[in-house]
């Protein structure tokens, strides 16, 4: 059955949907729904879902009756953010819907010494609301029950550290702790839903003195993912992949 956010404003009386937007021309003219046919509709401020039918198609928004609510089955009690040190070209895309995929609840792009892409502010802007955008469709195809929250482009020095269980740095430089080794440990931390963060450094790496500021936090622990060294957007996969096998519900 096919999926669709909508926000609670769309929730009307009567048990009734708006599906507003470009969902509209999605469903009438790419999937050729017809009254009568059926929805899931899921709310992504309150990640609830629904059984809908279809009532009326109008030119700009689709009514739908609410059928039954279902349950939420699709999200991990585990809290990922990705701090992704930002990188050329479109990998930011590949990162944001692969991570989608993967249940990753939020994700920040971040500038480092060593990121090459400069972007003005008005370019800031379109780049997060087609970023957004990705996230969406990813969490619809995949079957989310929420839309990853793609936040404001931050500097590497003000990542707010004191909101997580445990934050993990990835540097191709560390020599003597593996993620294996702090993964172990976070399987005895006594807590319904860890928040962990991942931080990621761009094409080039970090650059030692970030390293060296970031470390002296007491919940970070910068780690190695072994002999070889990822690109930068096959690391954000990795360590997804790994948590949620491990922490998640990959397992």
């Amino acid at each position: 059955m096919p999926k669709f956010f909508v926000k609670t404003e769309n929730l009307k009386e009567n048990k009734e949907i708006w599906i507003t937007g470009d969902n509209v021309n999605h469903i009438k003219n790419v999937l050729r729904k017809k009254v009568d046919d059926k929805l899931n509709i899921c709310n992504s401020n309150t990640s609830i879902n629904y059984e809908c039918v279809i009532k009326r198609i109008e030119e700009n928004k689709i009514v739908c009756e609410i059928l039954k609510e279902l349950p939420s089955k699709s999200e991990a009690n585990l809290n990922i953010t990705i701090f992704q040190g930002l990188p050329k070209a479109d990998k930011m895309e590949l990162i944001i819907q692969k991570c989608t995929e993967l249940g990753v609840k939020k994700i920040i792009p971040v500038i480092t010494k060593r990121t090459v892409i400069k972007l003005k502010e008005k370019d800031k802007q379109n780049k997060l609301s087609r970023w957004q955008k990705i996230a969406e469709v990813a969490a619809k195809q995949s079957g989310r029950d929420i839309i990853p929250t793609i936040v404001n482009i931050i500097d590497i020095s003000n990542i707010d550290f004191k909101e997580y269980d445990k934050i993990l740095v990835l540097y191709e430089n560390e020599n003597k702790t593996s993620i294996k080794e702090e993964i172990e440990q976070l399987k005895y931390i006594n807590k319904p839903n860890l928040n962990i963060g991942i931080v990621i450094g761009p094409e080039g790496g970090f650059d030692q003195t970030e390293i060296d500021k970031i470390k002296i936090n007491e919940n970070v622990a910068i780690v190695t993912l072994g002999k070889r060294i990822l690109r930068t957007e096959t690391v954000a996969l990795v360590v997804s992949g790994i948590l949620m096998y491990e922490l998640g519900d990959l397992n």
